[in-house]
């Protein structure tokens, strides 16, 4: 590794929308309510953005830079538009603060903002859509039939066979994923589905894509978040309990999964890669030990299932034993998702990741409230777009 951004650049305000159906709030409203948030959190205002980076996938928005500049009065301000698939809102944190921690800028904004309800977009996206997200492949005929739900089915029923699951071990192991994350859920206020439920409700829920069910699968949402970063040796003339940025890593796969015969689909590579790339640029040298929470992609149960062997919080195939013993509850050893995950603030695709930020942003400070983890001294972000084959993942560590 060349360089490292550790303890360059710190955060010093965040802002968060509720997450959910905003039938009420245009991308706009969204915007300018996560910015004046991290504005009242910070003590800054407009003046004082230099530069600003605005993540999003798939608003109706061709270019929301320029309308960006009237919304939040930046005129003449450098904005820029980020799209990374589900990690474009980790990818607007980076690029400002990589922006930052090179000496251009002081003072810069980032946005992620997302507004899919309106999109007509219900979460199980048509043909043409599936294959237009896989269309960086060479060769895509290995998948004609491409669902998300059905792709992250077949990691599913591959990790069960390798690791000697049944049916319905390995069901009850991914049930147990859903119902920890809708446990936190009901502590998150911004989140979008906040309801207990059973492992019994999972395990009965109808079946999208066996073998997962409705419940095994996080809903699509409206929300924004944002972020405001300094230069570290700056921050406490802003506050006195800044966030620090030790690492910030994006992989992106070559789609092999979706040609290769051989693919291992009990593993997301580009996870693991990113991981080791992070933990390297923060010197972390034993993740189960030394990060503190987590928030990473449960877009489906069992992406967080392979998510914890991934980024080696869990030896291979000894994620089901940590699950059964509590290792990633609120009360655990490393909790996961202490605010509910995607499982319970839905996805808004360009939004995603700056919401993952702002839990641990919020948790480093000790203002989670009750969700509040004891003495956290390192976050990790996870994000994955894309789907186990090929796909784009980003890796962000905070700590304090």
């Amino acid at each position: 590794m060349m360089g490292s951004i550790k303890d360059k650049v710190a955060i010093i305000g965040m802002g968060c929308t509720k997450f959910g159906e905003n039938w009420d709030m245009s991308f706009d409203d969204m915007v300018i309510e996560a910015v004046y948030e991290a504005f009242a959190d910070s003590g800054m205002a407009e003046k004082d953005m230099e530069a600003v980076w605005i993540g999003s996938y798939w608003s109706n928005l061709p270019a929301p830079s320029q309308p960006l500049a009237t919304t939040l009065k930046l005129d003449y301000k450098p904005i820029t538009r980020v799209e990374n698939m589900c990690a474009t809102a980790s990818d607007a944190l980076r690029n400002a603060v990589y922006a930052v921690a090179s000496g251009a800028y002081d003072v810069a904004l980032a946005i992620g903002a997302e507004k899919l309800k309106d999109s007509g977009v219900s979460g199980l996206p048509t043909d043409d859509l599936a294959m237009g997200l896989v269309s960086t492949a060479p060769n895509t005929f290995r998948s004609r039939n491409f669902t998300a739900p059905g792709h992250f089915a077949m990691m599913a029923v591959k990790y069960f066979e390798k690791y000697g699951l049944s049916p319905e071990e390995g069901r009850k192991m991914l049930a147990r994923i859903m119902v920890k994350n809708h446990k936190n859920g009901l502590l998150a206020p911004n989140a979008h589905f906040k309801m207990e439920i059973t492992e019994e409700q999972v395990l009965k829920a109808p079946m999208v894509a066996w073998p997962l069910g409705l419940l095994d699968c996080c809903g699509v949402s409206d929300g924004a978040a944002a972020a405001i970063v300094v230069p570290a040796e700056k921050a406490k003339e802003y506050r006195k309990d800044p966030v620090y940025l030790k690492a910030m890593q994006i992989a992106v796969g070559p789609s092999e999964g979706y040609m290769n015969p051989e693919h291992d689909w009990t593993m997301v590579k580009e996870t693991y890669r990113a991981g080791q790339a992070a933990y390297t640029e923060a010197g972390i040298t034993k993740p189960r030990e030394e990060i503190s929470l987590a928030e990473v992609h449960d877009c489906f149960s069992i992406t967080e299932a392979v998510i914890y062997e991934d980024l080696q919080f869990s030896p291979r195939g000894q994620a089901k034993k940590d699950i059964e013993s509590g290792t990633f509850e609120l009360d655990g050893k490393l909790p996961v998702n202490t605010d509910g995950g995607l499982k319970c603030f839905g996805h808004p695709i360009g939004a995603s990741g700056l919401r993952m930020m702002y839990e641990v942003y919020k948790q480093l400070q000790g203002k989670a409230d009750k969700r509040q983890v004891e003495a956290p001294k390192l976050g990790l972000t996870h994000n994955l777009g894309g789907t186990p084959g090929g796909c784009t993942i980003s890796v962000n560590i905070a700590g304090i």
